[in-house]
């Protein structure tokens, strides 16, 4: 495996019974890159999230992160390898009954033998880093607006210093002024951590603010991969109205 290939997928198939999500489908990862993952609703941006991290069983096919099939693994070794990651669902998947910081230190507990101690001050570390005042590690998610939660799942994320982080419509439901500082954020952390980011959206100006590269789901499989202005050359009916519409045009500034 090329060093600098971090998920390689060859020939995935996805199902929910007879209804197959993903067939035939080929993806490279590269270290280093934010990757943006689009689909037409239904397209299974998600399921293809959830398939990398194994969450979602295959039915076909090969998936490896850091070089390694993961379904070949002991249950230690796949620990090895999650430790590696960090995931920040859609609508952030904190627990309600976990303070902020508590919540930080779920993957902590999880993956590691610090100490109490150093586990809060880490996850205090990790809140600042997501763009959250201190004051945020005492309180529950019910205190904190949407745009706070999203930012407290993201610390939860970045618990464990990961390679790799998997975001899944991390700026959905957010008021465009903060998901436009959510997007520079997510940059800014991945220059300063060196992080690969594999990024599930519907947002074209997340796909504009953020991403090297975006990898069109469709028919099944991956249609293209590109820099939007390849993407938007692509001659395809879904891809030429999701970059030339209104809102892609407003986006990319054409």
């Amino acid at each position: 495996m090329s060093d600098d290939i971090i998920i390689r997928i060859r020939d995935l198939k996805t199902a929910y019974g007879d209804h197959v999500v993903h067939e035939h489908l080929d993806l490279d990862i590269r270290k280093g890159e934010i990757i943006g993952v689009i689909a037409p609703s239904g397209g299974g941006k998600s399921v293809l999230l959830r398939a990398i991290i194994g969450l979602k069983q295959p039915a076909a096919g090969s998936i490896e992160v850091f070089g390694k099939q993961l379904e070949t693994l002991s249950e230690d070794q796949r620990s090895e390898v999650e430790r590696r990651w960090g995931v920040m669902f859609q609508d952030g998947a904190l627990f309600s009954n976990l303070t902020v910081r508590e919540n930080v230190m779920v993957p902590m507990r999880e993956h590691t033998n610090l100490s109490e101690q150093l586990s809060r001050e880490l996850a205090d570390m990790k809140i600042l880093m997501a763009g959250l005042q201190p004051d945020a590690g005492p309180k529950y998610p019910s205190d904190l607006s949407g745009g706070m939660r999203k930012r407290a799942a993201l610390a939860r994320a970045l618990a464990l210093d990961p390679e790799l982080l998997f975001l899944d419509e991390p700026t959905a439901g957010l008021d465009p002024i903060t998901a436009a500082a959510f997007d520079q954020l997510i940059r800014s952390l991945q220059k300063a951590m060196g992080l690969t980011v594999f990024l599930v959206t519907h947002d074209v100006d997340t796909l504009n603010a953020t991403c090297d590269r975006i990898a069109v789901l469709g028919d099944k499989h991956v249609l293209a991969v590109g820099t939007i202005d390849e993407l938007r050359a692509f001659d395809h009916p879904w891809v030429q109205e999701y970059f030339g519409g209104p809102r892609g045009r407003a986006a990319t500034g054409h």
